[in-house]
């Protein structure tokens, strides 16, 4: 049989190191999880559901958990960069499916950093007198160089955005809880009765939305292959991430509400920023740097995923072989690396992205079906589980597909 291309020279080249802990894996989870968008989101969040929005971040959570699942299992039985492309190709063997479902990938990672690249312009414009072209390519190409170092100081950097960025919203938490009594005394409004059919049919609304919040942990899999024993890392990894994303929002939104009435929210630009300012008396300028923060964490957490499956498709012989080249001093993509910042830079600068992040969400779950079904077929073939591998039971496999595709059909409906 003849070999795909590269595959008998991989060994001869540097290679990608595990020197992912835990904590790094986790950090980066969150970083990519938590963007700039819950800034907003908020405030859609407040408008469709009032005092009932928190409850709708949960459901969201929970719909997603069974994704989780599904993703620790192919995680650890294949720790690869190009993760989805590897699944896909373990499940069917069909080399064109293969290409498209690692093309998807990368497209709507694509999307979504350059919407969060074009968005940190705004951000950064209340600091910096510069036209908007000139921030968004300073902005991409300074976080294409720290996701171009070494992988563990790269994700370092991240997680210190993340620190701060999820600082933020442990401020508002703590500004809300120091005045505690009416967050504890109106809980009960939370939670509508059973006969308030039009309060639930708009938490299920909200939930659609909110869904689109946790978008981003999915991609932990694809550092599985830099992670130390990523049987153990990478399925607690995801569901630390999931679970402390899911709280934190839950809480974030509750004090929101609580704090400034639902109808403010939702008319407001910068919903959160406004919660902050109502609680502690700072000026918004606080909570937009934050924000600026959060916007530039984005950029680097995706920079780092688009390399790894390029370098993963590309050492697999499904796109050009100098996308594998890896630096010998940083261990890391570094012309995957290029590409990826060239891409993110072209769309951000070029391409109207009113759109695009609507896309950017269609494609996320079109590609949680599909490792589904990946995963379904794997199981349902009888493939031995490898030693120490997490596993996912089948019912819940299941669920997870039924999920990703009742959020898709209603999405497209929306």
């Amino acid at each position: 049989m003849t070999a795909r291309p590269g595959v008998g020279q991989k060994e001869a080249q540097p290679q990608l190191v595990r020197a992912l802990t835990l904590a790094h894996a986790v950090l980066y989870g969150i970083g990519v999880t938590i963007g700039a968008g819950i800034y907003v989101l908020v405030g859609i969040a407040a408008g469709r559901s009032g005092m009932h929005a928190p409850l709708a971040f949960l459901v969201a959570a929970l719909a997603l958990a069974p994704t989780a699942a599904a993703f620790a299992e192919l995680g650890t039985r294949m720790p690869v960069s190009a993760s989805e492309a590897a699944y896909v190709q373990r499940a069917f063997g069909r080399r064109w499916l293969t290409i498209a479902m690692g093309l998807l990938v990368i497209a709507s990672a694509t999307i979504s950093a350059a919407t969060i690249s074009a968005g940190s312009a705004g951000y950064i414009g209340m600091f910096v007198d510069l036209p908007r072209g000139w921030i968004v390519a300073g902005v991409v190409l300074a976080m294409g160089s720290a996701a171009a170092l070494a992988t563990a100081r790269s994700v370092a950097i991240a997680g210190a955005m993340t620190l701060v960025e999820v600082g933020g919203l442990v401020l508002i938490i703590a500004a809300g809880l120091v005045d505690g009594e009416p967050v504890f005394a109106r809980l009960g409004e939370m939670i509508p009765t059973p006969g308030e059919f039009a309060a639930w049919r708009g938490i299920g609304a909200t939930a659609l939305v909110a869904v689109f919040a946790f978008i981003g942990f999915e991609h932990l899999v694809n550092v599985g292959e830099e992670m130390k024993e990523p049987s153990r890392t990478l399925p607690r990894a995801l569901f630390i991430t999931l679970g402390v994303t899911g709280l934190l929002y839950v809480l974030v939104v509750w004090i929101a509400v609580v704090a400034v009435p639902p109808a403010q929210l939702a008319a407001s630009d910068a919903p959160l920023a406004l919660v902050f300012q109502r609680l502690t008396g700072l000026p918004l300028v606080t909570m937009s740097a934050i924000a600026v923060v959060a916007t530039l964490n984005g950029i680097v957490v995706h920079v780092i995923m688009i390399a790894r499956v390029l370098y993963g498709m590309a050492t697999l012989g499904d796109l050009p072989r100098p996308l594998a080249r890896v630096d010998p001093r940083t261990a890391t993509p570094h012309v995957a690396t290029a590409v990826a910042v060239a891409m993110i830079l072209v769309l951000a600068l070029a391409v109207p992205l009113g759109g695009l992040a609507d896309l950017a969400s269609r494609g996320t779950l079109l590609v949680f079906a599909g490792i589904d079904i990946a995963l379904l077929r794997i199981k349902l073939r009888g493939d031995p589980l490898p030693a120490g591998a997490f596993s996912c039971p089948l019912p819940v496999v299941w669920i997870a597909l039924a999920a990703a595709l009742t959020l898709l059909a209603l999405e497209l409906y929306v």
